[in-house]
């Protein structure tokens, strides 16, 4: 799938994030190096000082658009990059960092920093796809290394990527996990969240907090009437949903609308 017919040129850049998900990428180790023969790393700057300028085959982007300067250099990716995946939470639904786009952007400044007159950036916190043509995206908070690894490969052979977005529920299941919100009465956002991280926090007896992100039709609705259900006030049933993924089209749709009743 190169440019011309050699190794294929892929890029990494990081916005708004943690670098998480990259180091998720260097995790790969053995399962990376493998890839070698087929790839060349042409920008990565945690793990390389490499700067190629491009065209790129893939670009892979991490984290949330948050300053003007981000907007024009991910706009100048997209046109340097015949596909681009987005990875991790921040890229793909905003982040926690779009927990300001509930709030009063000059307040937030204010609160966070002492000269908020030199702070140069933009009201919200957005995703990726907010701003260009996104082809592929892989979740997670830190994403799946082993999703990412198997979309890379599918990529990479030229198919249609592809990897399961059952519920969290299901991940618990597997794991012969007992729910916590029915044998415990603990907060979950499991139900409406997709699985990905190993069903981590219930299986050490808490709730998800949803850092995968939601599922394609999730239900919020019937959600939030269980939580409340169990005694969790309408207040910290929206704390809980506005965290890792509050930004996604279905669950800000719901809390608009949710706050107001």
């Amino acid at each position: 799938m190169s440019r011309d017919g050699g190794k294929v040129k892929l890029a990494v850049f990081k916005f708004s994030s943690c670098s998480g998900c990259q180091d998720r990428l260097i995790d790969l180790g053995e399962n990376l190096l493998s890839l070698t023969e087929k790839v060349e790393v042409a920008y990565f700057l945690e793990a390389s000082s490499r700067t190629d300028p491009g065209p790129y085959d893939v670009a892979l982007i991490e984290g949330s658009i948050s300053t003007p300067h981000d907007v024009e250099l991910v706009k100048e990716i997209r046109k340097n990059s015949r596909i681009v995946i987005t990875i991790g939470t921040c890229a793909v639904y905003g982040g926690i960092q779009a927990l300001r786009n509930w709030m009063n952007y000059q307040e937030v400044v204010k609160q966070v920093y002492p000269r908020p007159e030199w702070i140069n950036s933009l009201e919200k916190s957005m995703p990726v796809s907010d701003y260009i043509k996104v082809d592929y995206q892989v979740s997670g908070c830190p994403v799946n290394e082993l999703q990412l690894f198997n979309i890379l490969k599918q990529v990479l052979t030229g198919r249609r990527p592809y990897h399961r977005l059952e519920s969290l529920c299901q991940e618990c299941k597997r794991r012969g996990n007992a729910c916590v919100m029915v044998s415990r009465g603990i907060p979950c956002l499991g139900p409406i969240m997709v699985e990905g991280c190993g069903a981590l926090c219930p299986s050490y007896g808490r709730g998800c907090y949803g850092c995968f992100g939601p599922m394609i039709d999730p239900k919020p609705d019937a959600l939030a009437m269980r939580l409340e259900e169990i005694g969790l006030p309408k207040e910290e049933v929206i704390i809980r949903l506005r965290g890792f993924t509050s930004w996604s089209d279905p669950i800000r749709r719901f809390l608009e609308r949710y706050e107001r009743e």
